[in-house]
């Protein structure tokens, strides 16, 4: 995906520094993310959502809030209506480059401070919250001890996940007062509940007061043993791909704006994590994944290349089977193919060590099939094009776009 950096000014004119991820091709709407408490715009979670929602022809604007990651400004000094002042910033940048966001996904606080802005984003047709919590307060529970001297001495240096932070009193008034009730009541959009009933930091009980303050349409999803800050690649995955898939429906990339998104007769191929070998792969509104195994420096979440090329051999040899059986109206109930690939010493070729691919293909009829009409539907096996494409020399250009 094409990965823009820009900035932008915040609630208190600071520089705020942000992330567009474009699609590669034609671009059909756009999504604001904000990311947890403390958090930046390149933590995993948001990276893998990015990445997913671009490959279907989402923009999505990340962001640091004022005084964390690339951003200016002093963090002690901000407070959760600032963060929501910084989300209605982030908004207004979208609009002025006329991609005003439908979509707004918020992490952990950035959830709560999305459902408190939401309302105020006309353009917001879809809202995701993951991990976040009802009462916004809660996230005053991660430095209690510390609070007495930040109410004494006005601000105070806390520890969170390992780093020290200046938390300032202003942010400690600010997040206890503030209520997301009759936020959540109008948000005017859909709304998705992302949350692990194991969260640690926020419970899900948070979850069940979003979704019951919600008005229809609504869904929740658990996100099973996930941590809070979503730190594993497959629960990342797993979460970019409901927001993906539950997305479409309420920002309309339905059929034909979802075929324009990948032009027909193009498969598209987008590297999804630059650390390891994951590939989105898009075919006008079809979606799946290419990866290595873990031995060889993969995550294992999709066919390998030479998996997928097996895949496609098999699929049309069956499909082949099928067309012919049914042409001729033989009993033929089910049909599986079974294919293996290696690599093998030519026979034939004057260079001794040559190899060349050899793909076993064993195939499966179930069905009140005689003898000879189950040795008929071995030879169209053969007739598959995939099968034929194979066996003949084939021929790759290759250029820049």
């Amino acid at each position: 995906m094409p990965t823009e950096k820009l900035t932008f000014t915040g609630h208190a004119g600071d520089t705020l520094a942000a992330r567009l991820d474009m699609p590669n091709g034609p671009h059909l709407a756009t999504a604001l993310f904000a990311h947890c408490f403390t958090c930046s715009k390149d933590i995993t979670a948001a990276r893998r959502i990015a990445a997913r929602l671009s490959s279907m022809g989402i923009a999505v604007l990340r962001f640091d809030f004022t005084g964390l990651g690339h951003s200016e400004g002093e963090f002690e000094n901000t407070s959760f209506t600032s963060n929501v002042d910084d989300l209605i910033a982030a908004c207004k940048a979208l609009d002025a480059r006329g991609m005003s966001p439908a979509l707004i996904i918020g992490h952990s606080l950035g959830g709560a401070a999305v459902l408190k802005a939401a309302p105020m984003m006309d353009s917001i047709k879809a809202v995701v919250t993951i991990g976040a919590p009802y009462d916004p307060g809660h996230v005053t529970h991660s430095f209690s001890d510390s609070i007495p001297e930040i109410v004494d001495q006005g601000v105070a240096k806390v520890s969170l996940g390992g780093r020290p932070f200046r938390i300032g009193k202003d942010f400690v008034d600010d997040v206890s007062k503030a209520s997301l009730k009759s936020s959540v009541a109008k948000l005017g959009a859909a709304l998705l509940v992302l949350h692990a009933p194991r969260d640690a930091t926020v419970g899900v009980e948070n979850a069940s007061d979003i979704f019951l303050a919600a008005k229809h349409p609504k869904s929740f999803v658990t996100l099973d043993d996930a941590d809070h800050l979503i730190t594993r690649p497959a629960d990342a995955e797993y979460a970019a791909d409901v927001i993906a898939a539950w997305s479409k429906r309420y920002l309309k990339l339905e059929e034909p704006k979802a075929l324009a998104a990948v032009p027909e007769g193009i498969m598209r191929v987008t590297e999804a994590d630059a650390n390891g070998f994951l590939q989105d792969i898009q075919s006008g509104p079809h979606h799946m994944l290419a990866d290595e195994p873990a031995k060889f420096g993969g995550t294992n979440k999709g066919l390998t290349p030479y998996g997928l090329m097996s895949a496609g051999l098999g699929a049309c040899t069956s499909m082949t089977i099928r067309m012919y059986a049914r042409r001729k109206g033989w009993s033929l109930t089910s049909v599986s193919v079974d294919i293996t690939h290696a690599k093998e010493h030519a026979a034939d070729a004057a260079d001794p060590g040559a190899k060349v691919d050899h793909f076993d293909r064993s195939i499966r009829l179930d069905g009140d099939l005689t003898d000879e009409q189950r040795e008929r539907l071995l030879e169209i096996a053969d007739k598959c094009p995939v099968h034929r494409t194979l066996e003949r020399a084939s021929t790759v250009s290759t250029h820049l776009a």
